[in-house]
């Protein structure tokens, strides 16, 4: 049966409906909010995968452009394909929200998909996706400690937003959106502009009391159609175990118990300051541990038991030295950032580079930068847009000192591009001011904890060193968290590798001095993040971005006054509005010949607004002369010294003053002296200086050359000539009495006419 559940939020009506779709899913909803409407599915398999250490889960929203009456712009493919980055986005999102709330010893797989059915071009799905994977979660059989709400919160003009619009989003100085309850935060994306850590840890509290709303309806969906949670193993048997068998915990305890004994000895006695110290590290513990089964003759099967469980084992002690004695693998203090470095300009013919080094997580960030027409065109549920800063971020295997395909980016390839990109966004020059299309390659040479902060870093100096003028450097740095299940807790700077163990966090804050950019958090923890926790992250990131800051200031501390030469240059002015038809010209033909004579771009904007972009060689001035002079208005009394002649008549001649503008020159106009025969004194091609005489209201232009000379002193007293044979032609009049044929349409004498 299909039932509704509705409630008032942030002034809208959030729906949660069931039994309607997808009714052979372990759990299935949709929620509607405004005409928005995300669909929710959340499955599991039967059978448990045995031989992992990791649990299954996968999290991924699908976006139909149907949702919005969309089309696929694509001539040949008109089905939806692979997934757009927004779309891999928001999976990845949902995910992070999701994943803490399960136990992650299950080895069942467990798949949950969320869809966007309708979209009214002003609610967010985002936030809706949260709930709607949630309350599928929570009403399914699928063991989950939910449920959690998602909210988006913006601020505009002072004043907190629930769930902005689409429209209003753009106006707001903060965009963030939470998953979590109104006690614990599970996940936080959020892009600013220079906003301080105390302005958001208030849009976080602000964000949690208002998750009440969500919370409360799916939990009376659960109440009214939940199902019992099937009950699971969890631990990882020895193989070829059943899954009713019971997994030997007795060799857990002396697994515990050994590593408590010789852990010190392996991993504290001699700090271990590289993740090869610490593999070899790993790799000696379990050696000692092989031997002492071995003198204790235990089985391989219950070996086996053990060593699947190893990792985890080893990170909990690692987790308890912080909390207890405060001390790290690697020796550093809780708030010591490992060793930071910063270079620019290290290739000659990039248009700008930067490498940032903080510890063993190297980046080379190379900024290119192009025309106004290399701008990405996106087709989403918003529609068409044009997107003209993109950082891109690739992850190779040997940055990890493994091997593996180059298969182009996967999911965490744009999340953490994504990251860095987000975070720059604010301190960009406006197109205004900068009109060129910026894009940024962040290659992660070797990584060893957070290199996409280490992209964040290395992209700023990128970007001052090929003289884009940002208005201040942005910085990162990664987040950590040592807890255990008594609440115990510390906080650590400059996350890495052993360190992110059960109960930890990764929580990314990327700013400039006056302020955050752009923050991404997920957390190991069982139930999401307090609100102490999140404040003193706050504040010891802070601390720590101003010692990234000053490494980067150090090897530059302000972008250059002037772009790369080998960068492209752009001339950007405006033109009237009604004048762009001109510039064109019929199926671009204007256009393309400026583009082919001059070797530049051209990009025109609906505004007026034009760029002529030249590469090394191009002829840049004289495309923009050329453009200007197209649109220019031509006055009298303007004197043109090198019009070209176009066409002899025997009344005049057609010069053409500016490009495809061109006048009547009458013959009574060439010389002071009587001109019997034009064509005997010009041809078409020669180079003639005139003066415009006037523009008649049919916008024709009359010329005259011999107004560019004085007239002879005895001008005055000569006789009037006598007519020509047949009378002079009339002016502006075609041979054989062809009526004028003005094309028009330039205006304000600007026009071309064939008289």
């Amino acid at each position: 049966m299909t039932q509704k559940f509705s409630t008032q939020w942030g002034g809208r009506t959030l729906t949660i409906e069931v039994g309607k779709f997808a009714p052979q899913a372990s759990g299935s909803c949709t929620v509607q909010y405004g005409d928005t409407v995300v669909m929710g599915t959340a499955t599991m398999s039967d059978n448990r995968r045995d031989g992992i250490d990791w649990f299954p889960l996968s999290v991924d929203y699908e976006e139909k452009l149907y949702a919005a009456g969309i089309i696929k712009g694509s001539r040949f493919i008109k089905r939806e394909g692979r997934p757009s980055d927004e779309a891999i986005l928001c999976g990845r999102m949902v995910d992070r929200g999701i994943r803490p709330l399960f136990n992650d010893l299950m080895r069942n797989d467990v798949q949950v998909v969320t869809s966007t059915l309708s979209f009214d071009n002003e609610n967010d799905h985002e936030a809706l996706c949260v709930i709607a994977a949630s309350c599928a979660l929570t009403i399914s059989d699928i063991p989950f400690n939910g449920p959690v709400g998602g909210i988006r919160v913006g601020q505009i003009e002072g004043e907190w937003v629930i769930n902005p619009t689409v429209e209003a989003l753009t106006k707001s100085a903060l965009n963030l959106l939470i998953t979590g309850t109104t006690e614990k935060v599970t996940q936080i994306e959020a892009d600013a502009q220079q906003v301080t850590e105390e302005t958001f840890i208030a849009a976080i509290e602000f964000a949690q009391k208002h998750l009440k709303e969500p919370i409360a309806l799916i939990k009376e969906v659960a109440a009214a159609v939940g199902k019992t949670k099937r009950v699971v193993v969890i631990d990882v048997p020895a193989d070829g175990g059943s899954e009713a068998e019971i997994t030997d915990t007795a060799i857990l305890e002396l697994a515990h118990a050994f590593i408590a004994k010789h852990a010190t000895e392996v991993f504290y006695d001699a700090p271990k300051r590289t993740k090869a110290d610490r593999m070899a590290a790993f790799a000696k513990i379990k050696e000692l541990l092989d031997a002492y089964f071995t003198r204790e003759n235990i089985s391989k099967d219950r070996r086996k038991v053990a060593f699947t469980k190893l990792k985890h084992i080893v990170e909990e002690f690692i987790t308890e030295e912080v909390i207890e004695r405060g001390r790290r693998v690697d020796g550093r203090g809780l708030r010591e950032i490992r060793p930071l470095t910063s270079e620019v300009a290290l290739l000659p013919r990039t248009h700008g580079t930067g490498f940032f080094q903080r510890g063993e997580t190297h980046v080379l960030s190379v900024v290119t930068l192009g025309s106004p027409g290399d701008e990405q065109i996106l087709q989403s549920l918003e529609g068409e847009s044009k997107k003209r800063y993109m950082h891109h971020y690739n992850f190779p295997a040997y940055s990890v000192g493994e091997t593996g395909p180059n298969r182009g980016p996967g999911r965490r390839e744009i999340g953490h591009g994504a990251l860095a990109e987000k975070a720059l966004m604010p301190v960009l020059p406006p197109k205004e001011t900068f009109p060129y299309t910026i894009r940024v390659v962040s290659e992660v040479m070797s990584s060893n904890g957070s290199s996409s902060m280490g992209s964040t870093c290395g992209s700023t100096l990128a970007l001052m060193d090929a003289g884009v003028p940002i208005s201040a450097p942005v910085g990162g740095i990664a987040m950590g968290l040592a807890s255990n299940a008594a609440g115990k807790y510390v906080i650590l700077t400059d996350l890495q590798d052993l360190e992110d163990g059960p109960g930890g966090m990764d929580f990314k804050i990327a700013g400039t001095r006056a302020g955050i950019t752009a923050i991404q958090m997920d957390t190991k923890t069982p139930d999401g993040l307090n609100a102490q926790i999140i404040k003193e992250t706050f504040a010891q990131a802070k601390e720590a971005r101003m010692q990234v800051l000053d490494v980067m200031a150090a090897a530059l501390a302000n972008p250059r006054a002037d772009i790369s030469p080998y960068a492209p240059k752009i001339v950007t002015f405006m033109i009237p509005v009604d004048k762009i038809r001109e510039v064109i010209g019929p199926g671009g033909k204007v256009i393309n010949e400026i583009i082919d004579k001059c070797g530049v771009k051209i990009d025109i904007e609906q505004t007026g607004q034009v760029s002529v972009t030249a590469v090394a060689g191009a002829k840049l001035e004289e495309a923009v002369d050329w453009i200007k002079n197209i649109v220019r208005v031509v006055e009298a009394g303007e004197i043109f010294e090198d019009a070209v002649v176009t066409r002899v008549e025997d009344y005049g001649l057609f010069a053409e003053v500016l490009p495809k503008q061109e006048g009547l020159v009458h013959v009574s106009e060439i010389s002071w002296e009587r001109v019997e025969s034009p064509q005997e004194l010009f041809k078409v091609g020669d180079h003639v200086k005139v003066m415009v005489k006037e523009i008649d209201d049919q916008g024709r232009i009359s010329l005259s050359i011999k107004r560019m000379t004085a007239p002879p002193a005895d001008y005055q007293d000569r006789p009037p000539r006598p007519p020509r044979e047949g009378g002079d032609r009339p002016h502006h009049g075609g041979g054989g009495g062809r009526p004028p044929q003005g094309r028009g349409g330039h205006g304000g004498g600007g026009g071309r006419g064939r008289f």
